[in-house]
C-alpha cells in the first residue's frame, strides 16, 4: 500500500484512511455525472493505489480533488494504450496496486480498458473488479423497456447505410437494444431504426444522473418526428429500443446471418457459435450450423 499519509480520502466534510489493497489491477466505476454517486469502496481503492490510471487525466482530477485524493494520475487511452500496456504490466509485476477508471462509469464498456485487462490475466496477474455507476443500466432501468434480456451495442456506425446494414442484423434479437448515439446524428439514427425495425418501443435517456436529466418515451417513429423537429441535444445520450414483438416476423437475411456467424466464429467454435446464434434468432439449428461449417472452411459461396 501507500504511505499512509496519502492513502486518505474526505467524504461528508471528514477525512478517512484507506484500507489497504492487494496487488494488482482494480476496474473502478466512476459517477457518470452525480459525483455523489462515488461509492465508499470505489473511493478507499483509489486512495490506496499506486497510481491511477486514467481515460482523460483532466476529468478525473476534478474528480480525485473533489474527494481529497492525491494518488498520481497516469493517461491511459486509446491513443497511447499500446505504449503504456508494458509500462503497466512491469509495475504490477513489481506488486503495485493499480485503479484503471474511464471518464465516467464502468470502465471497459466503450474504452479501451479490454485489452489491459486481457494482457493482465494474460501474464497471471489478478484484476478485482470494483462495481458501481453504469449509463447502460441507468437508462435501462428508466425506459420502460423489458429488462430480463437486453442487447448492449455501443455506438452503430455514423452513416446511414452502414447504420441500416448493422441495424438489420440486430432486429431478430429478442431483447431490449441499447445504444450510445452522438446527439448530432440522433435524430436520423431513430428514423433509420423505425425504416428498419418498425415501430417498436423505445427510449432515449439523456444526460442522466445530472441536473438536466431526461428520459423520453415512445415509438421510434414519434420520438425521430420529435428530435428532427427539435434543436439538436446536448450530452450524453443513451437509446433503447424495445424487442420485437411475439406477433412480427422477422426475416434474417442470408447476408445478416453471415455476419453473424463470423462475429460468433471469431472466438468461437462451430458448435458454441451456432448455439449462440439461434438462442439469439430463433431460427433453426440445422439451418445455421450448415451454414457455420461452411464460413468455417472458408466457403462463402
Amino acid at each position: 500500500m501507500r504511505d499512509e499519509k496519502a492513502s486518505s480520502y474526505t467524504v461528508f466534510g471528514l477525512k478517512a484512511e484507506a484500507e489497504g489493497i492487494a496487488p494488482g489491477l482494480h476496474v473502478v466505476a466512476t459517477p457518470i455525472g452525480n459525483l455523489r454517486d462515488m461509492s465508499l469502496r470505489a473511493l478507499s481503492t483509489l486512495a490506496a493505489a499506486h497510481a491511477v490510471l486514467a481515460e482523460d487525466t483532466r476529468v478525473s482530477r476534478t474528480l480525485l480533488a473533489h474527494y481529497g485524493i492525491t494518488t498520481p494520475l497516469i493517461a491511459y487511452h486509446e491513443h497511447n494504450a499500446a505504449e503504456m500496456r508494458p509500462k503497466v504490466l512491469k509495475r504490477l509485476h513489481a506488486g503495485e496496486a493499480l485503479a484503471l477508471i474511464s471518464d465516467a462509469g464502468t470502465p471497459l464498456v466503450s474504452d479501451p480498458g479490454y485489452k489491459l485487462v486481457e494482457a493482465v490475466l494474460e501474464e497471471g496477474l489478478k484484476v478485482t473488479p470494483v462495481p458501481g455507476p453504469s449509463a447502460v443500466l441507468a437508462a435501462l432501468v428508466a425506459a420502460g423497456l423489458p429488462t430480463d434480456r437486453f442487447f448492449f451495442e455501443g455506438f452503430l456506425p455514423p452513416k446511414s447505410s452502414a447504420r441500416c446494414e448493422r441495424l438489420s442484423v440486430l432486429a431478430p434479437i429478442p431483447s431490449t437494444l441499447v445504444f450510445f448515439e452522438s446527439p448530432r446524428r440522433l435524430a436520423a439514427m431513430l428514423a433509420d431504426a423505425a425504416e428498419i425495425l418498425g415501430d417498436r418501443s423505445a427510449a432515449v435517456a439523456r444526460e442522466l444522473t445530472k441536473m438536466f436529466e431526461t428520459v423520453k418515451r415512445g415509438t421510434l417513429t414519434t420520438l425521430a418526428a420529435e428530435f428532427e423537429a427539435s434543436a439538436t441535444p446536448k450530452g450524453e445520450i443513451v437509446v433503447l429500443i424495445g424487442p420485437p414483438s411475439a406477433e412480427t416476423d422477422v426475416v434474417l437475411s442470408d447476408a445478416a446471418l453471415d455476419e453473424r456467424l463470423r462475429h460468433h466464429l471469431a472466438h468461437l467454435s462451430v458448435k458454441d457459435a451456432t448455439a449462440v446464434t439461434v438462442e439469439e434468432t430463433g431460427l433453426p439449428r440445422r439451418q445455421v450450423y450448415t451454414r457455420a461449417v461452411a464460413l468455417a472452411r472458408g466457403d462463402d459461396e
